[in-house]
């Protein structure tokens, strides 16, 4: 795989690390050439001076040519700009990074979807190890083409899970509810605000995120 990341921060520099030794293609898009210079001898891949949230830089890393973007600066407005003209342009996938949880309801009616909060991320993995539990053992559980998918309930309140007509190879397992966890079956009745998780082969994925996109749910409301 090709993949580009905006930013040569730490977590960049640590993702693009792991990814390198795994055998992937690596671009990092930075606008400061001391450290382009300075990650030179440490890193095996391409480096490309400039500002990533610049059409012109991110066509130079060549779209259609690359599996992932990731937008990892230390600012969110740049994120998510860089994330925005990258998917205009064509990029497969775009993963930018937010600090500010105010972001988050932006990101998905920005369609958005694999917006990733660190510090949200770190401080449940603390809190889950405080209280012994791994949440690394679920990469032990989930392997080949199984995959989660996570939705909010919104026009489906009222529904029950039978109701949803999930995809072929998809299940909905479980939800979260006032911050609450519970198991779901086909009885479930779903509310405004439920967080449902679903577990699914990697081919419905596409279905999945079709049927539940932020932004064409707007689009129908106006």
């Amino acid at each position: 795989m090709r993949i580009a990341f905006v930013g040569a921060g730490e977590v960049a520099v640590r993702t693009a690390e792991l990814l390198i030794e795994r055998g992937h293609e690596v671009v990092v898009i930075e606008n400061d050439q001391e450290k382009i210079d300075d990650l030179s001898d440490k890193l095996d891949c391409s480096f490309l001076h400039g500002d990533g949230s610049k059409p012109a830089i991110l066509r130079e890393v060549g779209p259609e040519q690359t599996d992932v973007l990731f937008c990892l600066t230390d600012s969110d407005q740049v994120n998510l700009i860089s994330s925005l003209v990258g998917r205009s342009l064509g990029f497969k996938r775009v993963i930018p990074s937010i600090q500010d949880p105010e972001f988050e309801g932006i990101c998905w009616e920005l369609d958005l979807k694999d917006t990733i909060l660190p510090s949200r991320t770190v401080s449940r993995y603390l809190a889950d190890m405080v209280e012994g539990v791994d949440i690394l053992e679920l990469s032990t559980v989930i392997k080949g083409e199984a995959r989660f998918f996570t939705f909010t309930v919104d026009k489906e309140k009222g529904k029950s899970v039978a109701d949803l007509d999930l995809p072929k190879n998809t299940r909905l397992i479980c939800y979260y509810r006032d911050g609450r966890f519970f198991l779901a079956d086909d009885t479930t009745k779903l509310r405004k605000g439920d967080e449902m998780v679903v577990l699914a082969h990697s081919e419905a994925i596409g279905e999945l995120r079709e049927r539940w996109n932020p932004k064409q749910a707007n689009d129908d409301e106006s």
